[in-house]
This record gives C-alpha cells, structure tokens and sequence, in this order.
C-alpha cells in the first residue's frame, strides 16, 4: 500500500513539474492512441496552466466526438470559437458536423454559414450544408449551396450528380440535364452521365429523349446490359414494346442468367401472344433460379384451361413443377387438371 501512494504521488509531483506543451504532447499521444477520456483530462490540466485555450478546448471537442459524446463536443466547440472570437473555421464546421449528428439541422445550417464565411472556397462545407438543408426541407437552400460547391470545383463528377438532383428536386428539369450535359463535355469518358441523363428525361416523361440518350450511352458500351435493360424498360413506357423485345432477347445472348431480362421479355411476350417465345423466357428464368418465373408458367396453363386445352395446360404446369417442386400449389392444381 505505501509503494502505491508513493508512486500515485510520484505521478502527481511528475505532472506538476510539466509545461502546458509537455501535457499537450502527451494529451495529444493519447489521442492518437484512441485513449480519449485520458486525454480529455491532460488537455484540461494543459488549459489551466497556460496552453493556448482555443487549442485545447477544440482538441477535448474532438475527443468527445470520438467516443460519440456529441452535446458535450458541441458545448466545447463552442468554446473554441468563442475564445477565437467566431474566427477559428475547424471549430465551426466540426460543430456544424455534431449539429448535424444530434439532429439539430437549424443550428448546423446556421454553423456552415459562420464557417463558411471565413472560408468560402470550402467545398466539402458548401456540399455538407446542402445536406443540411435538404434535412430541413428547404430545397432551394440546398440547391444554391450545391450551386456553389459546382462554382469551385466542376471537376468532382460526384458534385454533378449532386447538382443535377437538387435541380430535380426543385423540378428544374432542364437545369438538372444542362448540368449532365456539361458535366459530360468535360469528362467524355464518364459514359455514366449520359445512363443518368436518360433517367432525368424518364423522369419529365420525355421517353425519346430517355431512349436516344441510353442509346448515346450504348453506342460508347453496347454491351452493358443494364442500361440495355433501361432502355427497353421505358421504350415500354413509349408503347414499342415490339422493340423492347428485341433489346431484350439482346441481353440475355449477352447474358443469359440476367433474369430480370428474362422475365421482363417473358410477361411481353405473354401479353403479345408470343407463347413460345413467353414459354422461352421463363424456362430461362427458372433455369436460373428466379421464382417469378412460376407465375409466368401458371398464367400461361390457366389461359389454356379456360382454352379448355388441358394437355396443354398441365404439360406448362409439370414444366414449373420440374423447377419448382417444392411448390405445393403446382401439384394441386396439377391434380385438380388431372381430375376434371
């Protein structure tokens, strides 16, 4: 017990004996350690005897976000940009950021806008305050803070997309694909912007546009079969069935295990009266395990019972039963065929 206290009192005479930038250094090992807490204590030893008090109490702040102490880290952020007269920019935003954590949206939008007037040409800032208000529900707001990341930085292809559905979300649809397109004039080889151009026209029901720029798309990768997928998708929108058929077909040459495709082509071809063709796709479906295929082959029997061509009607259904066996309502309807 005496070797203890001695030591305990060695520490503590140790401590008293250190400068406030020898107890910064050591609070700032532990930091980097991830000994948060421990180093909680040395900042604030290091506060009381002279260190820079915007350095520690934005240093304890940090800490206390680490180990997800977030009203604590706000209060001393708060501190910190208090002892630097509202002028220390690290402080604000990372007390927007705890704002923004603790749900508290009309103080992080109020923290961006301080930081972000000491430094404007803070893009990440600008884009995390669109975030913020976007959680608010203003939409312009977040429009024109994503508006101004784009002014400083038009090269982040991640800021485009971002840009492209404030417009949407404000119903500017022509500003969202203006912004694709120049998106696209300067990164020629992000084939993405013109699959995503397709999906704005898609969504101001302009299908010819969706389809010409899905087309555009392909004539760079002809064979990406999703975007193949989307163009037959809203040339089904457009009334071209016929040829989201073929798009169709096309895609599963490419790939014939895309059975998204398969039974996409499958319930067209059903409802155009191209039987074989239906029987075709969901076969390839089912080949590949995709249980909405079932549906697709008992459709199909049902039609040729009320045909009152039973043979047929049970020979679709033993076909489904051959994939699915476990189906417990193939095999009644099986019997119920067998029976009548």
């Amino acid at each position: 017990m005496i070797k203890m206290i001695f030591v305990l009192l060695f520490a503590i005479f140790a401590q008293a004996a250190q400068s406030p930038y020898e107890l910064m250094d050591r609070a700032n090992a532990l930091y980097r350690e991830g000994r948060f807490k421990q180093a909680i204590v040395l900042y604030r030893k290091a506060e009381s005897r002279g260190a820079d008090p915007i350095a520690t109490s934005f240093n304890i702040a940090n800490s206390y976000y680490q180990i997800e102490k977030y009203p604590e880290a706000a209060a001393t952020y708060r501190k910190a940009v208090d002892y630097s007269s509202g002028k220390f920019a690290p402080a604000l935003f990372n007390m927007a950021s705890v704002y923004f954590r603790l749900r508290q949206y009309p103080e992080c939008v109020a923290a961006y806008h301080r930081a972000l007037k000491l430094e404007p040409e803070n893009v990440s800032g600008w884009l995390y305050l669109g975030e913020a208000y976007g959680k608010t529900g203003d939409r312009v707001g977040a429009l024109r803070a994503i508006e101004k990341a784009y002014s400083y930085d038009k090269q982040d292809i991640s800021i485009v997309y971002q840009l492209s559905e404030a417009n949407i979300a404000v119903e500017d649809f022509d500003r969202a694909v203006a912004v694709v397109r120049e998106g696209y004039t300067a990164h020629p080889e992000e084939v993405d912007f013109l699959v995503y151009l397709g999906d704005v026209y898609r969504l101001k029901k302009e299908y010819e546009q969706s389809a010409g720029a899905y087309r555009e798309a392909l004539s760079v990768r002809s064979d990406d079969v999703n975007t193949l997928y989307k163009l037959a998708d809203v040339l089904v929108e457009d009334g071209k069935q016929f040829v989201a058929m073929d798009i169709l077909n096309n895609i599963l040459q490419i790939d014939p295990k895309f059975t998204d495709a398969a039974i996409f082509l499958g319930n067209l071809a059903y409802d155009a009266k191209f039987l074989d063709r239906a029987e075709f796709a969901y076969e390839l479906a089912a080949k590949n395990g995709n249980a909405e295929a079932v549906f697709g082959f008992k459709n199909m029997a049902y039609d040729a019972h009320q045909q009152k061509r039973d043979d047929e009607a049970l020979r679709l259904l033993k076909l489904a039963q051959k994939y699915y066996p476990s189906d417990a309502t193939i095999e009644a309807d099986i019997l119920e065929f067998e029976n009548q």
